[in-house]
């Protein structure tokens, strides 16, 4: 039985949301991917907390995408059990997103702890290996620093030897510049930058998502309305 009155204007605006859901997955996958490609330059030395959230970031957009499209079919056909089951989905998303707020919170300090563990380790390996030195000097030159803390923590490391940093700490990058300190390089360490950086579209990241819950939480509202109009419609019939 096809709904009347102001449940067409609800259905409405349940597709509205639903196109917006098939768009925020997408986007959630994305930045997942845009966040593995990140973290893979940086943290590389096994599992962390920080390392499973662009798993998890793509998950929950998958999934979203699976349950927007439920509440699709479920709206077209108007069919109540399909509805159902689009409400108990978009509910439980809801709940992971949150969860994994909670956890991204509480393993701040965790991330950055690792990540601060496994750059002076790249740092140990500068010169044994070419990747990671490509690794180390992409992002010194990117976020325009030097060293973990400071430019001084490449004097720690034997094959560097003293009164010398990579080329790519140098303000004008040429071949050598580095050595003795010729020319003038970045004093600021790479940790605490980045650090700054991650912080920063953290916050643009935990904005996001509260949008997206707002968004979910009405589509939740929503399904439910239109569940008890289908409802009351098969009580009628």
């Amino acid at each position: 039985m096809a709904v009347e009155g102001g449940m067409k204007c609800v259905k409405f605006l349940l597709y509205v949301l639903l196109l917006a859901f098939c768009a925020c997955a997408l986007g959630l996958i994305a930045v997942g991917v845009g966040t593995q490609l990140v973290l893979s330059q940086t943290i590389t030395q096994g599992t962390t907390p920080g390392s499973l959230l662009p798993v998890v970031i793509i998950a929950v957009g998958a999934f979203l995408f699976l349950v927007a499209f439920v509440g699709c079919c479920g709206t077209c056909k108007e069919n109540y059990c399909l509805m159902v089951t689009f409400a108990i989905f978009l509910s439980l998303i809801v709940l992971v997103e949150v969860a994994a707020a909670i956890a991204g919170y509480v393993f701040r300090n965790k991330v950055m702890s690792e990540f601060n563990k496994d750059f002076r380790q790249q740092m140990e390996n500068y010169s044994k290996n070419n990747n990671t030195a490509s690794i180390l000097d992409r992002m010194q030159e990117d976020f325009k620093c030097c060293g973990a803390a400071n430019y001084t923590d490449w004097e720690n490391i034997p094959s560097m030897g003293k009164s010398r940093v990579p080329d790519s700490c140098c303000v004008n990058v040429t071949v050598g510049c580095g050595i003795n300190l010729k020319e003038k390089i970045y004093t600021e360490g790479c940790v605490e930058k980045i650090g700054g950086w991650l912080r920063k579209n953290v916050l643009l990241i935990a904005a996001a998502a509260l949008g997206i819950a707002f968004v979910e939480v009405l589509g939740i509202v929503f399904a439910c309305c239109l569940m008890k109009s289908i409802r009351s419609g098969y009580e009628v019939m």
